[in-house]
C-alpha cells in the first residue's frame, strides 16, 4: 500500500473527530491495539535521538523492496504520535519512504497543539525511518551489484 494511501485511510479514520485534542485521545487508544516491540527490539540501534521519552523505531526490508515499520514509546501520547507515522509508512516501498514526508498530523491539525519538543521529536522519529530505509536499500543494492573478477 502507497504511503497516501495508508495516510489517507489513517486521515478517514480520524479526521470525523472534530476537535484535535480529541483525535488525539482517540489516537493514543488506537495505538493500544498495536502490538508492542519485542524487548529484543528496544536497542540502542533502533533508539531515536532527541526524544525526551524512549521511542523505538524498527524496520525490516520486505520483499520487493517494501519495508515492514514499526515505532514503540513509554509515553502513551508520544507512543501514538510515532504509531501513526511508522504507520503510514508500514508496507511501502523503500524510495517511496525516503521521499515521502509525513502530513498526517497536519492534516489532522494535531501538530499545531503539540510542544516544541514533540514536534522536534516527531521530526526525529521521520529522520530515523528515513535513514534507516536507506541504509537498508544501500546494503541490499551493495549485495546485488555486479562484482568484477580480477583476471
Amino acid at each position: 500500500m502507497s504511503v497516501a494511501s495508508q495516510q489517507h485511510e489513517l486521515v478517514e479514520l480520524f479526521g470525523a473527530i472534530p476537535d484535535p485534542q480529541e483525535r488525539l485521545s482517540v489516537m493514543t487508544e488506537w495505538s493500544k491495539r498495536i502490538p508492542r516491540l519485542p524487548v529484543s527490539a528496544r536497542t540502542a540501534e533502533n533508539r531515536v535521538p532527541g526524544c525526551v521519552s524512549p521511542v523505538w523505531v524498527a524496520t525490516e526490508r520486505l520483499p520487493q523492496g517494501h519495508f515492514r515499520v514499526q515505532a514503540d514509546a513509554e509515553s502513551s501520547v508520544v507512543r501514538a504520535l510515532a504509531c501513526a507515522v511508522a504507520a503510514i509508512y508500514d508496507g511501502a516501498e523503500g524510495a517511496e519512504i525516503i521521499a515521502t514526508e509525513p502530513a498526517l498530523l497536519d492534516l489532522l491539525g494535531i501538530n499545531a497543539s503539540l510542544s516544541y519538543t514533540r514536534r522536534h521529536g516527531l521530526i526525529a522519529v521521520r529522520h530515523r525511518i528515513r535513514e534507516s530505509v536507506r541504509a537498508a536499500s544501500t546494503a541490499t543494492a551493495a549485495q546485488s551489484a555486479p562484482r568484477s573478477s580480477a583476471s
